[in-house]
């Protein structure tokens, strides 16, 4: 398992972004995540909510994770409705069943709780090898709703005491 005291996330930086581009996930997983590449690209056209991270270990680039900050979720719906959460989890092949993910998840559910949300949000799809044992291991349990085809799945993120 890894030490949470040398991990950390960092800001995407010219000096580790071919790193985190270079983040590939199991074959097998490749179908439920979108590559990094293409999470970077959406950060940039959405940069007033993303918050793209590299998930180092050391020195080492072991992953990536994109949250969602803040989003009107369903304006139809509820127009005052809204989220943060888990955008986007890439953990290198090499580097998973290790505890990055739950590390960066951690992270991320860190900075929320920092900004003030109550809880963090993600979405799973459902098929063969599907993330949402991970999640539910986490504490993250399924809302009733969909995102397009993808289950939601909600975090408690209790305050602090002062």
């Amino acid at each position: 398992m890894i030490s949470t005291s040398t991990c950390r996330l960092e800001p995407v930086t010219a000096a580790n972004i071919d790193a985190v581009c270079a983040i590939q996930v199991r074959p097998d997983q490749a179908h439920l995540v979108s590559p990094v590449v293409k999470s970077l690209a959406e950060a940039y056209v959405h940069g007033d909510v993303a918050w793209p991270r590299a998930v180092v270990d050391g020195d080492e680039v072991v992953g990536f994770v994109m949250a969602f900050l803040d989003i009107q979720w369903d304006p139809a719906r509820d127009p005052a409705d809204r989220r943060s959460g888990i955008w986007r989890l890439n953990i290198s092949s090499a580097h998973q069943g290790k505890g990055y993910g739950s590390f960066a998840v951690a992270a991320v559910a860190e900075e929320l709780r920092r900004r003030g949300a109550a809880r963090a949000y993600v979405t799973w799809g459902t098929g063969d090898n599907t993330p949402e044992p991970f999640y539910l291991r986490l504490g993250f349990r399924p809302t009733g709703e969909l995102s397009g085809e993808q289950r939601v799945g909600e975090l408690l993120l209790p305050q602090h005491p002062a």
